[in-house]
């Protein structure tokens, strides 16, 4: 089998996921994506109480159940208020780097499903009007989204249906370069989801079947911390499926597949990480053991709630996290490798 051939099937997926909106708490519509890859390969899916997707796999085996978990919620913001001038102030949903925000468009949702275009600014935007145009910090407080209708009041911005509470989209700005890069806000965490849908397609198109019976759960309140707290009680074993981090005192790279051992929240399990490790090793396949400095997974909101379960983190590096990210195929690919192993696909 070689996972090169579909390349294509992974990109397109990740366009796909990535052009549906879907900060944390408002991903309806992606879910809704989802269950249509998922039953469009042969595979059932239910929707959670608190909207998380579970996609069942039956395995050769009924002896346990084991889970891969994605999210596919992302960062975003939402609209805090309304200033005299008609502009919009915001308070982030989960922890974008808000100076990389200066300058991008966005979208402001109402919720009686009007959506109107802006671009999120500094509050002091021009060069030939502020001194501080350069200096002024770029946070909540110094910015603003300026909305692309004619507006020039409070009164005004309300008229057209914005109000406190309405969901700001940040425009995700998807590239695939010819050298096999993808360049994206929300590769954390939609580039793994990409890369689980592609696995149900590659065991559908190669008959392949898990060892075990698996469930591939899609979270969608990651970024805010208890996207996993709620899993199906069957599932034993959980390995998230999130970004890899690159940066000072890693090893990973875009190309590798990363194996976490020890996140803020922690140690993972040891006996599933040396699992992991050895896969990855006799596999052939590139990959980095770290330490992630500040990072929390699904795994951990599940072990928090309660779940007794065993716990790993693996996935493709990727570059500026929380900004405007990249990572490679050859990553993606060696993270699909890496879960089919630990699944004993064949």
């Amino acid at each position: 089998m070689n996972i090169e051939n579909y390349r294509e099937y992974l990109f397109d997926a990740c366009r796909r996921i990535f052009g549906v909106d879907s900060p944390s708490g408002y991903t309806g519509n992606v879910m809704a994506l989802i269950r249509q890859m998922a039953e469009g390969l042969g595979y059932s899916f239910e929707l959670t109480n608190k909207g998380c997707g579970v996609i069942t796999i039956p395995g050769r085996s009924d002896e346990k159940t084991v889970g891969l978990s994605a999210h596919v919620d992302t960062l975003g913001a939402m609209v805090r208020s309304i200033t005299s001038d008609g502009q919009l102030k915001f308070t982030p949903v989960g922890g974008p780097i808000l100076p990389t925000l200066d300058g991008e468009y966005c979208k402001i949702r109402t919720r009686s499903g009007e959506t109107f275009t802006g671009t999120i600014l500094s509050l002091s935007p021009a060069a030939h009007v502020h001194a501080d145009s350069k200096t002024r910090p770029r946070d909540a407080d110094n910015m603003a989204v300026r909305i692309d209708e004619k507006v020039k009041t409070a009164e005004d911005v309300k008229a057209l249906g914005i109000e406190s509470g309405d969901y700001i989209f940040i425009d995700p700005k998807t590239t695939v370069t010819p050298s096999g890069f993808l360049k994206s806000r929300f590769i954390d965490d939609k580039g793994s989801v990409a890369c689980l849908m592609t696995i149900l397609k590659i065991m559908r198109e190669e008959n392949l079947t898990p060892e075990y019976k698996t469930r591939f759960f899609i979270s969608a309140y990651e970024e805010v911390g208890h996207g996993a707290a709620a899993i199906p009680e069957d599932i034993s074993e959980l390995v998230a499926v999130d970004m890899g981090c690159i940066g000072e005192d890693l090893n990973c790279t875009e190309y590798d597949v990363s194996i976490c051992a020890k996140d803020s929240g922690g140690p993972y399990d040891y006996e599933l990480t040396s699992r992991l490790v050895q896969l990855a090793k006799d596999n052939g396949l590139s990959y980095a053991v770290d330490i992630y400095p500040f990072y929390g997974s699904d795994v951990g909101a599940a072990r928090s709630a309660g779940h007794d379960i065993k716990g790993g983190l693996i996935g493709p590096g990727v570059h500026a996290s929380h900004g405007m990210e990249r990572t490679h195929a050859e990553g993606m690919e060696n993270t699909i490798r890496l879960a089919m192993l630990y699944l004993g696909c064949r």
